[in-house]
């Protein structure tokens, strides 16, 4: 991986509405709870093709004895009768890949010039963080509304509490 990916709760500063902020090496953007969720949708979806991928590359290779022609044009077929998401764009490039010489399924992501290759576990265990940051996002919302509420504590306080939950997460 060129760096790590992290993904956290956080808010939008002008709005003050959920947000998650992706960083990635030097790169940092804040995006929505809807995305952050749509990107965690096909990294699990292009995690289980990578694998079907594979299994369809053994079973072509193996059982029917296919060339490689033949087991790129059924590739081919199948991938383009994949449903594609149609609803919310993810914040990531995200592409399913069978290592047709190495026998290995992977999922590659990038953003920008950014570049990284995962595992499907790896691509799966990547999109349980983005699900919870998703949902932190929405709750921290809410929590902070409801703090900002208590005469009693300053907009510092309330700041310094999220800090701490922030630290308790890592």
């Amino acid at each position: 991986m060129t760096d790590t990916v992290w993904i956290s709760s956080t808010t939008f500063p002008d709005t003050g509405k959920a947000a998650c902020l992706l960083t990635w090496g030097n790169n940092q953007v804040l995006i929505t709870p809807e995305t952050t969720l749509a990107t965690a949708r096909d990294l699990t979806t292009a995690a289980a093709a990578a694998e079907t991928d594979i299994a369809l590359i053994r079973s072509l290779r193996e059982d029917i004895k296919a060339d490689d022609a033949v087991l790129a044009g059924m590739l081919t077929a199948v991938r383009t009768r994949r449903p594609m998401p149609t609803a919310t764009r993810p914040a990531l490039r995200i592409d399913a890949v069978a290592g047709a010489n190495t026998g290995k399924p992977y999922v590659h992501i990038a953003r920008g010039s950014l570049k990284a290759q995962l595992t499907p576990d790896g691509a799966r265990e990547m999109a349980g963080h983005w699900t919870e940051a998703a949902v932190a996002a929405q709750i921290d919302v809410r929590l902070r509304y409801v703090l900002t509420g208590h005469p009693q504590l300053t907009p510092g306080d309330v700041d310094e509490i999220f800090q701490q939950l922030q630290s308790v997460h890592r």
